[in-house]
């Protein structure tokens, strides 16, 4: 099985993702993964690996926001032996032990404006100088980061240096909420109900059609990660039974889709329909134009972050 199989979906926006990822994945550029909590950075970090000529050595993911704030130098960098109290040994550092392959630096915006500084340097010129040493290493690692939030705000608000920014952003990736490819929720349900079935020695569960329909229906603010878990609680409690609403969990029933809502729509459907991609690329130019041309702040007025954006732009030709 190749890297690219983990990643489940036919929707057109994640299938165009994808080809760009294999394309990513054989190079060794510096790419920048964003999206939702839950939409599966780390599984794609790790497919880009595993389909590069780095496959055969290590690949390290690093979680930035759990770093000691004052050890977060030291694990990336290393430190040696009496650097600072409680440096009983030489330490190599995550990047140096990691030599010839990949490191994932998750929640990237987590890391203190020194450190940011530092792997700024090593972005540029591969060069690991230890916490107490004089001298650099020169290392072979490729990077690959990935965040949750709009990285570009941060930028604009100075909470994230200008310069790390555009080194760690020559590739972006911005992986689609669920919520955003809900074709993909029925293959999502197959995959991970038969793959619990078979770790579990259990039955798979089907779906009926009314529980797929309030599925399609739900948010799924915890994206991905949210519905394998339902999926892994489902094959448990619920092994080889036909799931109907009444089984799904109160949060995901959400309100009685059986009774027709009295609040007026947002938006009411023309009786001779209407072209779906117009509506969007009508409502990104009414963003733009009230948010004066400010990419950040037109995304916040969709509700989408900033990438999306740039990327249904880009995806409708939209110029602005």
């Amino acid at each position: 099985m190749n890297g690219f199989e983990a990643l489940i979906g036919s929707a057109p926006a994640f299938e165009a993702l994808i080809r760009s990822t294999q394309m990513v994945a054989a190079t060794d550029v510096t790419a920048l993964i964003t999206g939702e909590t839950g939409t599966g950075k780390e599984l794609m970090a790790q497919a880009i690996h595993v389909e590069s000529h780095r496959s055969d050595r290590v690949f390290t993911p690093i979680n930035c926001a759990a770093l000691p704030e004052d050890l977060a130098e030291s694990e990336l960098f290393g430190h040696r032996r009496g650097a600072f109290s409680g440096a009983t040994h030489d330490h190599l550092g995550r990047l140096r032990a990691s030599e010839g392959g990949t490191v994932f630096l998750d929640e990237v915006n987590e890391l203190s404006p020194a450190i940011q500084a530092k792997l700024l340097r090593f972005l540029e010129s591969g060069e690991c100088q230890s916490v107490g040493e004089t001298y650099t290493h020169h290392c072979n690692v490729r990077i690959i980061a990935a965040t949750n939030c709009d990285l570009h705000q941060w930028v604009e608000e100075r909470r994230f240096r200008r310069d790390l920014y555009y080194r760690l952003h020559v590739v972006p990736l911005s992986i689609p909420p669920l919520r955003e490819r809900k074709e993909d929720i029925p293959l999502l349900l197959e995959h991970f109900s038969s793959t619990f079935s078979q770790q579990y020695k259990l039955a798979s569960p089907q779906f009926s059609k009314a529980a797929l329909s309030i599925l399609n229906s739900y948010y799924w603010p915890g994206n991905i990660r949210e519905l394998r878990n339902l999926c892994e609680r489902i094959v448990v409690l619920l092994p080889g039974k036909m799931i109907e609403p009444q089984n799904l969990p109160f949060e995901i029933q959400g309100k009685d889709f059986s009774v027709t809502t009295t609040e007026a729509p947002i938006i009411t459907l023309p009786e001779n329909g209407l072209a779906l991609d117009q509506v969007e690329i009508e409502l990104i130019h009414q963003a733009i134009t009230r948010a004066q041309g400010n990419r950040s702040k037109a995304a916040r007025l969709l509700g989408i972050s900033r990438d999306t954006l740039c990327y249904r732009m880009q995806k409708h030709a939209i110029d602005t």
